[in-house]
Formats: C-alpha cells, sequence, structure tokens
C-alpha cells in the first residue's frame, strides 16, 4: 500500500492535473490513517484551494455544528477524513462552482481511502458523492437518498451540503434538520467518543 505522501504526489505528477499543479496548487484532501469518519464532499471551494484548508468558511461552521465537533477535532485530532470527489478547485459556474471531473474520483479516491483502515462511516455530502458511492441504491434524487438516511446506515450517512446555496432547500425540507442532523450528531459522537 502507497503512503499517503506518495499517493499526494503521484496525483500532482498527473497529466490530468497538470494545469494545477503549473499554478503551484497542491490537492486537496485529509487522509489521516487514524481516521473514523470520512467527509465525501464535491470539491474544494477557491478559498479552500488557496488556503489548503477544507471546510474553513461558513459552510464548515455548519458541518461541525451538525456533527456537534469543534475545529480542533475536526483538524487537528486525526479522527476525520476529508476526500472529495475532486482535490481541486473546479472553476466558477453560473450559480456556486462548476462540478468535479467525471473521472477524477473513480481514479483516485479509493487509493486515498485505502490510506485510511479504520473508516467506520462516510458521510455523503451532497449529490455528486452520493452517486459516487451509492450508486443503483441512490433514491431517485438528493432528498429521497437524505430522507431515507437510515437506509444506508452504518457505512454511509448522506447529507444535504451545508452550503448557503442549500438554505432554501433546508427550508422546504425541515425535517433535515429536525431528524436527520440529530441522527447525524449522535452517530459521529458514538463513533469517536464512546
Amino acid at each position: 500500500m502507497q503512503n499517503i505522501d506518495e499517493i499526494r504526489q503521484d496525483i500532482m505528477n498527473d497529466p490530468m492535473n497538470a494545469e494545477f499543479t503549473e499554478r503551484g496548487w497542491e490537492p486537496i484532501f485529509e487522509a489521516p490513517p487514524t481516521a473514523k469518519i470520512l467527509i465525501a464532499s464535491q470539491a474544494p471551494g477557491i478559498k479552500a484551494q488557496e488556503s489548503n484548508k477544507t471546510f474553513f468558511d461558513v459552510s464548515g461552521d455548519l458541518l461541525r455544528t451538525w456533527l456537534g465537533v469543534d475545529e480542533e477535532t475536526f483538524y487537528d485530532s486525526g479522527l476525520f477524513g476529508i476526500v472529495p470527489m475532486d482535490y481541486y478547485f473546479p472553476g466558477k459556474a453560473k450559480h456556486g462552482d462548476l462540478p468535479p471531473r467525471k473521472d477524477f474520483a473513480h481514479k483516485w479516491n479509493p487509493k486515498v481511502i485505502g490510506a485510511m483502515p479504520e473508516l467506520e462511516m462516510k458521510i455523503l455530502i451532497g449529490a455528486h458523492a452520493q452517486k459516487f458511492y451509492l450508486g443503483k441504491d441512490m433514491k431517485r434524487n438528493l432528498t429521497e437518498t437524505v430522507r431515507n438516511y437510515e437506509e444506508y446506515l452504518p457505512e454511509y450517512f448522506p447529507v444535504v451540503h451545508p452550503s448557503p446555496l442549500t438554505i432554501g432547500w433546508r427550508r422546504r425540507n425541515p425535517w433535515f434538520e429536525e431528524k436527520v442532523v440529530p441522527a447525524l450528531r449522535d452517530r459521529v459522537q458514538t463513533i469517536l467518543f464512546e
């Protein structure tokens, strides 16, 4: 098994990532070998790319609230891995960012996740991660997949993205913060601290 530094270098040397490497960008992911929970997300935003730190923004603040953990536990405990569907900022779209590149996760995620043998659960943030990990087991859309989160336990826990862009979705689906978020927090606390 390759160590994570070797994998990171292979990602940077891959011709499909040459434009990013030439800009001086590094692939954005976290894969401590002691991680118990994987955060599977879409792709880093421009702030994450420029700072080399994922979820260090309002989305991250809300995500940590949902998980019931502080910044120190999230970033420094070695208990969380963060592996998006693309490890580079994909560019801006009309609304939000462009989607992750299609072939990226298939090529790299198994190698990176393989470097975290202690994982007990993968939190699937957004439709891109849910389609990748759940495949044909995903419901007809994100809403139905998240609503039926219990079907995917204990390995997966699908949620909506904590971005400000999903405020409308969360308002239309109050059951998410009433039922799903407390269940997520309880599961996280059990895995990390019991």
